[in-house]
């Protein structure tokens, strides 16, 4: 099948598969598994013009609504903070897709700032990870707990339910939830500030924004990866609409250059998504999460490699 925007030859089963498999894994953490799925596109199908990113940000339209349904029927979705992810990126989604197309539409550029983007991120959760091996926090405690619960679970009648995610406060200053009986304070502007400049860097690398904030949610601010995944991806999904209707918007002021998205091929790629996120947030409750968060050290670092070895090479 011969996808003209990319302008590449494709079997039409290969998309879905790929994306069914990196988004299983990638949305129990809280992450589309976009940023996995444009090193595919650039270095493996040769899809290296900016329409890259706006496809990428179609698959996330297309696969992320299966995984939130998910988070929002296992009662894990913290609804403040989703608001103030999508607040806070989407006004840097809109500045990060003019940089892109603006300042890096050389693939080898474009190579480089996203690969030591993920480097960072990787980095510090990894060094997050490291530090926390021998130690015990609130976070570790809530998430361990968690786990145990859901191994003794039996969703018989009579049973009580899992734990769910129990809102105390949300104003300007702060979000103050309950998971398990542990509260969790977060300070709203410096959430905003953050995911402003997230914003940016997920406009230029086309993953919307909030893909990128689930691990500063886990290594920053400490909140248990089980309730920041349902938030994370939903600020995905909107941040992701805004970004493809933007990149399509601005396509006809730079006629030289592709920009639009690929739309068949990010339908491709968004179906197999859709599956492999419903599948992830629904066994995400059964794997341990400092499995979880290892899951994404390496998705993040093996990303950041190949891109800045594309680079120097």
């Amino acid at each position: 099948m011969y996808f003209p925007v990319a302008d590449i030859e494709l079997n039409p089963f290969i998309p879905p598969a790929i994306a069914f498999i990196i988004s299983f894994f990638t949305s129990m953490g809280g992450v589309s598994g976009a940023f996995l799925i444009l090193p595919f596109q650039v270095s493996v199908l040769g899809f290296n013009t900016p329409a890259v990113s706006a496809t990428n940000q179609l698959f996330n339209i297309v696969a992320i609504p299966s995984g939130v349904y998910r988070y929002i029927r296992e009662g894990r979705m913290v609804w403040p903070l989703t608001w103030v992810v999508i607040i806070g990126t989407l006004p840097g989604v809109f500045i990060g897709a003019v940089l892109r197309v603006q300042y890096l539409p050389d693939p080898k550029n474009f190579k480089m700032f996203a690969g030591f983007v993920l480097l960072y991120i990787g980095g510090r959760l990894l060094k997050d990870l490291l530090k926390r091996k021998n130690s015990t926090n609130n976070t570790v405690s809530a998430e361990e707990q968690f786990q145990k619960l859901v191994k003794s679970y039996n969703p018989e009648p009579g049973q009580r339910q899992l734990p769910k995610v129990i809102i105390k406060k949300f104003n300007p200053r702060h979000i103050v939830y309950e998971f398990y009986g542990q509260e969790f304070d977060i300070n709203t502007p410096g959430i905003m500030a953050l995911c402003f400049i997230v914003g940016i860097i997920g406009g230029v690398y086309g993953i919307g924004g909030g893909s990128i904030i689930a691990p500063f949610f886990v290594s920053f601010f400490g909140l248990p990866v089980y309730t920041i995944a349902g938030a994370a991806l939903m600020g995905t999904f909107v941040t992701s609409i805004a970004g493809v209707l933007f990149y399509q918007a601005i396509a006809p002021f730079y006629p030289g250059m592709t920009v639009a998205p690929d739309w068949a091929l990010g339908f491709l790629f968004g179906i197999g998504g859709f599956a492999g996120m419903y599948c992830g947030a629904r066994a995400q409750k059964f794997v341990p999460a400092k499995r979880i968060k290892w899951i994404l050290v390496g998705c993040l670092l093996f990303a950041s490699a190949k891109y800045i070895f594309d680079f120097l090479k």
